[in-house]
């Protein structure tokens, strides 16, 4: 029995309809790539699983029980694109001016009246618990406001407002890592999880935020992302969330982020 997909990438839908139940998922990804010339071994197929886990490049097609014209999302980036996708960031004249945390860090993250506050805060605030926290799994922790959202610019509705690739993001993200909402309105400082300290420790920890100062007491856990503004004129352009999500799948093989530097996460 034949087998046909639509794969998502790049803002485009392929259909592929030259597959067979007996064919497996690698040669899935070698029909993907004659469409878009992305090489199977940078294809990610979000939601292609068994069992709950990623399919193997083995795993037949008629294994995973796929309904006609099922679309499946692809990240990967083509070999030609690489350098543009981990080129250094260019200026942004919209982007704060945040002060500097190099040598001030030390200092200010072991200052024991600012110690003494995260204590007070950790103790008395209530996370929301959606899901359980899941062996294994590292921890990310998002920011909402110029990160994931642009919430001052004017819209009809939040769709409109939510930075792109943000549901790929989330969906990639999510195999690897638990994730953790915040927004600084409240304060949640990453320590303020540490009530999971069997699940999440410095070791495993991700915070990305658009403002530095706001991991000051965790630097070493904490990634600046370039805010995201002026949704209207930045949707089509803005690929942080892509290239994040890239980010996030090679470090999430290492027991310990310690010894990452977030500062050159594009490098």
């Amino acid at each position: 029995m034949s087998v046909s997909v639509i794969i998502k990438w790049g803002g485009q839908e392929y259909s592929i309809r030259s597959l067979s139940e007996e064919d497996t998922v690698m040669d899935l990804k070698q029909s993907i790539k004659s469409l878009t010339g992305v090489l199977p071994e940078r294809q990610k197929l979000l939601g292609l699983k068994v069992k709950g886990k990623p399919a193997e490049d083995l795993v037949k097609l008629g294994s995973l029980k796929l309904k006609p014209n099922t679309k499946i999302m692809m990240m990967g980036t083509r070999e030609e694109g690489l350098e543009e996708v981990l080129a250094p960031p260019p200026e942004n004249d919209d982007v704060v001016n945040d002060f500097d945390i190099e040598e001030e860090v030390i200092e200010v993250e072991n200052r024991e009246e600012n110690l003494a506050k995260i204590a007070r805060r950790v103790k008395d605030y209530k996370v929301e618990e959606l899901n359980p926290p899941r062996e294994g799994k590292r921890l990310l922790v998002l920011d909402v406001d110029y990160t994931l959202f642009d919430h001052k610019s004017c819209a009809e509705t939040g769709q409109e407002l939510m930075r792109p690739f943000l549901h790929e993001f989330l969906t990639s993200a999510y195999e690897d890592y638990d994730i953790v909402i915040w927004s600084a309105t409240s304060m949640k400082w990453i320590d303020a999880k540490m009530k999971y300290e069997e699940f999440y420790s410095r070791k495993n920890t991700i915070m990305f935020d658009d403002i530095g100062r706001n991991f000051l007491m965790n630097p070493q856990n904490g990634l600046k992302i370039r805010p995201f503004m002026k949704a209207h004129l930045n949707r089509e352009k803005d690929r942080e969330l892509y290239k994040l999500a890239q980010y996030l799948q090679e470090i999430a093989k290492l027991e310990d982020f310690t010894g990452l530097n977030h500062k050159h996460w594009e490098r």
